[in-house]
C-alpha cells in the first residue's frame, strides 16, 4: 500500500522545504567536524561553508512560515548537530573569518565591526536572491554595510567595498521609494556586492600575521 506525505501541492512544497533544510544542517555538520579534523583545507571549507550559510539564510527567510524556528525544527526532528546550529545560526560566518576577525581584534581591530560587516555584505547578496529590489529594501542594507565598512580603519578611504557603496547609494538616492532595480541593474549591483566581499576578506589580516 503506498503511503502519501502529503494531500497537496503546499505540503509536499512544505515537505519538499524540510529535506532541504534538513540538509543543510547535516552537511554544515559534516563540514565542521571535517575542518576541526583538518581533513579539509581552510580555503575549501571556507567557500563551502559560506554557501551553506547563505542557502540556510535564503531558505530560512523565504519559508519563514512553514519553518517558523530552525531551533524547533533541529530538536523535533532530533538532528544532534550542535556545529552546524552553532555556525548556521548564532555565528553566521565560516570559522575562517571568526578566526581572521580576532587576528584583526589584536591587531587593533574590533572583531564584532569585521563580523557586521559580513554579516552585511551577506545580507545584501541574500536580499537580492530573493529579489528585493526595490529602492527602500536596498537603500538601508547598503546604508549598513558602507557604515560599517567605514567603522574599520584597516580599510583606505579608496577600497573598493567604500567606493561601490558609495556610488551605488548615491544612485538610489536619486530615485523614488517604490522604484526597482532593474533585473541588469540587480546583476551589477550583486557582482560590486561579491568582488568588493572578496577584497574585503583578502583585506582582512590572516592569525599567522
Amino acid at each position: 500500500m503506498e503511503v502519501k506525505l502529503w494531500n497537496d501541492k503546499h505540503e509536499r512544497e512544505t515537505y519538499e522545504n524540510f529535506a532541504e533544510l534538513y540538509a543543510i544542517i547535516k552537511a554544515s555538520e559534516k563540514l565542521e567536524k571535517a575542518y576541526v579534523r583538518d581533513i579539509v583545507p581552510a580555503t575549501d571549507y571556507e567557500i563551502e561553508c559560506q554557501n551553506l550559510i547563505t542557502h540556510f539564510k535564503t531558505l530560512s527567510s523565504a519559508y519563514k512560515d512553514s519553518i517558523p524556528s530552525v531551533e524547533r525544527f533541529h530538536d523535533t526532528y532530533k538532528m544532534e548537530c550542535p556545529a552546524a546550529m552553532n555556525r548556521l545560526i548564532t555565528s553566521g560566518v565560516p570559522a575562517t573569518v571568526e578566526h581572521r576577525a580576532a587576528a584583526a581584534a589584536s591587531g587593533g581591530t574590533s572583531a564584532a565591526i569585521v563580523a557586521e560587516c559580513v554579516q552585511n555584505f551577506i545580507t545584501a547578496m541574500d536580499s537580492l536572491k530573493l529579489n528585493m529590489t526595490a529602492v527602500d529594501q536596498v537603500f538601508p542594507l547598503l546604508s549598513d554595510l558602507s557604515g560599517s565598512l567605514n567603522k574599520l580603519s584597516i580599510l583606505p578611504p579608496d577600497f573598493e567595498g567604500k567606493t561601490k557603496m558609495k556610488e551605488w547609494i548615491g544612485r538610489l538616492a536619486k530615485m523614488a521609494a517604490a522604484d526597482e532595480l532593474t533585473e541588469q541593474q540587480a546583476r551589477q549591483l550583486h557582482f560590486d556586492l561579491e568582488s568588493s566581499y572578496n577584497s574585503f576578506m583578502a583585506a582582512l589580516p590572516t592569525t599567522g600575521a
